[in-house]
């Protein structure tokens, strides 16, 4: 596993709990299924559906461990202990693009649980970077693919 720094939201713990325990008993029962149908289709050594079930076991195992080192190094941050004097993970951001007028709102979180599609923004991403550690009234500058974006921070409060 990777040295880097896994930290999540209690909202992001229980969900990589849910979905372990998902992968390990739900999945896995149909995963064996699938395994011991195909074994009907014949000779296992030139049975192809026999090789795709053992193939997604295979990863289906793989993915489950990967959860699971994950969640064992795995910061949980403290709710309660979150501060919104600044923009840090936990806390609900809203800001401004300085020159579009867009005002938007993000949670700041971890990477494993960034999803800018559901406004989870990842405290490692280049927008993340530059507001963890503003002030409401701050304006940063950030380096996006178009360019650079002036972000003013509006607001920060408890996700």
């Amino acid at each position: 596993m990777a040295d880097r720094e896994i930290i999540l939201t209690p909202e992001g713990y229980r969900r990589l709990k849910e979905e372990i325990e998902y992968l390990s008993t739900v999945k896995r029962e149909e995963v064996a299924e699938r395994i011991r149908d195909s074994r009907d289709f014949g000779d296992i050594t030139e049975n192809s559906e026999y090789d795709d079930a053992k193939n997604e076991q295979a990863l289906l195992e793989a993915r489950i461990y990967a959860l699971e080192e994950k969640l064992r190094a795995a910061t949980v941050i403290d709710s309660g202990a979150v501060s919104t004097e600044t923009v840090g993970v936990g806390t609900k951001v809203t800001i401004q693009d300085v020159e579009r007028g867009d005002v938007t709102q993000y949670v700041i979180v971890g990477s494993a649980e960034a999803d800018p599609s559901d406004h989870k923004l990842s405290y490692e991403s280049p927008v993340g970077r530059a507001i963890v550690g503003h002030k409401p009234g701050d304006t940063v500058i950030v380096s996006v693919p178009q360019g650079a974006k002036k972000l003013k921070v509006l607001a920060i409060e408890k996700a």
